[in-house]
């Protein structure tokens, strides 16, 4: 007798009658839990004068927020199916209403550090429960639109974060950008409890041979290790650029993080139970999913990363001049998906080909930047354009096809394995092509300056023409890391797309002999 499970609705079957408007309560919510990962960086001024922080203490400020969401994606995705989606949407804004309230009266640094973990725990069940839900009142002939208008709030976030942050710190005292969070919170409260039908997997015992699915008993240490085991990673994926990638703090984070992992998926391997089913790894569609998804969020990681040290660095711009000139980005994502247009194409195209066009175009945008874009910000611009329309098209489809891949009962899992893979694709893309950059430029700047950071090597430059020699240095270094980020998208887009393509083939109804 193996475990089985299946899917509970209390909602009426089909489309339910107000999913457009549980739609923009959900993307409400999101959109604040998005905010805060982007909004603490325009107040790192007025706390370390406000709360005397030291430089270690704003950077758990801001690491502890996301070290918390990120390791406990999988643990609140579960947590939803086994529980309800809608008690654990509710227990995500009301955790996180209180942690913004605990951090916008912080006196201490301590105080605001433990407030904004508090803060990632109720991020976390909201970034893997809003998505389920999305795909529990949406039937297939409007869910990709709808995952659309999801994945736009993530461009929303990114782009609104440090403008909101400066407009509110420039008229209030630094704990206003997280009060702010709790009308917010309080509102999606009461219209998650009036509007939001509940589901979630009910468990049963079936003699159905095939693998196990998940058991009527919470695996708890499957989520201890889960925990442990991202965390340990993500740290080490945050902490490489400041402490060094080869350093002994980074390299035992990460090797511990994969040991954790690597026992992590042994132990789901052998129970009957698991929280996430390893057999999900044998399909095809589900990989290339995957594939795609960590491969775009290398390239969009990666490449803002290195987008504000051009716009900076090379074209001279303030920083909040900088922060004014990645918008056209998000703006273009907004505006597609708002408009549906990838949700139009999809049938059209099919999924591999929405992909594979839509990572072809992040390629040829970064391509562009790193090309025509170190004489002006017309480039630039021409670039950011082109990589929005690329994700508007291969964003939502990739979602989407992560979900397709995953059982409806285990809609919490499959969007804690999206957003999981968010995280480690920023976060490689940051690393890889920050390394690739600095290897670059310490090559070239070395015979020059002897300093391998761009600050370091213009304080220590022997007059003008040699600091003229240092930014062509810097600049080379950014135009060869670009275009590694654009060959890496490009890879990435096709790969996946031929495997979704196969898995197509495979799962189309073969022809009675």
């Amino acid at each position: 007798m193996t475990a089985t499970t299946a899917e509970t609705d209390l909602a009426p079957a089909g489309r339910h009658p107000q999913r457009w408007l549980i739609l923009g309560v959900i993307c409400l919510a999101q959109l604040t839990v998005l905010l805060d990962n982007t909004v603490l960086s325009v107040a790192i001024p007025s706390l370390t004068r406000e709360l005397d922080a030291s430089t270690a203490d704003i950077q758990w400020m801001i690491n502890a927020y996301s070290l918390v969401q990120s390791g406990l994606l999988l643990t609140a995705g579960n947590a939803s199916d086994r529980y309800g989606r809608k008690k654990m949407l509710v227990a995500g804004l009301a955790l996180f209403g209180l942690g913004s309230l605990a951090a916008g009266l912080a006196q201490t640094a301590t105080g605001l550090i433990a407030a904004r973990a508090g803060m990632g725990v109720g991020g976390a069940l909201l970034m893997t429960t809003t998505l389920a839900v999305v795909v529990q009142i949406f039937d297939d002939t409007e869910r990709v639109k709808a995952i659309g208008l999801w994945s736009t709030v993530n461009s929303l976030g990114f782009a609104a974060g440090p403008l909101i942050g400066g407009v509110m710190l420039d008229h209030f005292w630094w704990g206003a950008i997280f009060l702010v969070n709790i009308p917010v919170a309080a509102i999606g409260l009461v219209a998650v409890l009036a509007l939001v039908p509940e589901s979630k997997a009910v468990f049963s015992r079936g003699t159905t041979p095939g693998p196990p699915v998940q058991g009527d008993r919470p695996d708890l240490l499957g989520a201890l290790l889960s925990t442990i085991g991202m965390t340990a990673v993500v740290y080490a994926i945050i902490s490489g650029p400041e402490h060094g990638w080869t350093s002994t703090q980074v390299l035992a984070s990460a090797a511990g993080g994969v040991l954790v992992l690597a026992v992590f998926v042994l132990w789901e391997l052998r129970i009957p139970y698991p929280m996430l089913d390893m057999h999900f790894f044998r399909n095809q569609r589900f990989i290339g999913a995957v594939a795609g998804a960590i491969l775009v969020a290398f390239g969009m990681g990666g490449s803002l990363f290195l987008l504000t040290q051009h716009l900076q660095f090379v074209l001279g711009y303030g920083p909040l001049d900088a922060g004014l000139r990645t918008a056209p980005l998000a703006l273009t994502v907004i505006a597609l998906n708002l408009t549906g247009v990838g949700a139009r194409l999809l049938p059209k195209l099919g999924t591999p080909g929405t992909i594979a066009t839509g990572m072809t175009l992040v390629a040829a945008g970064l391509a562009a930047i790193a090309v025509l874009g170190g004489d002006g910000y017309g480039g630039t611009l021409l670039g950011l354009v082109v990589m929005g329309a690329g994700v508007a098209l291969s964003m939502p489809a990739m979602a989407n096809a992560i979900m397709s891949a995953i059982p409806p009962e285990k809609a919490g899992v499959g969007a804690g394995v999206n957003g999981t893979l968010a995280e480690f694709g920023n976060g490689l893309g940051v690393a890889v092509l920050g390394a690739v950059l600095n290897s670059r430029f310490a090559a070239l700047a070395a015979t020059v300056a002897g300093a391998a950071s761009l600050p370091a090597a213009l304080a220590a430059a022997d007059g003008p023409a040699e600091r003229g020699r240092i930014s062509d240095a810097f600049a080379s270094g950014l135009q060869t890391s670009q275009l590694v980020g654009a060959v890496a998208v490009l890879a990435g887009g096709l790969l996946a797309a031929m495997l979704l393509r196969r898995a197509g083939r495979e799962d189309s109804p073969r022809p009675a002999a």
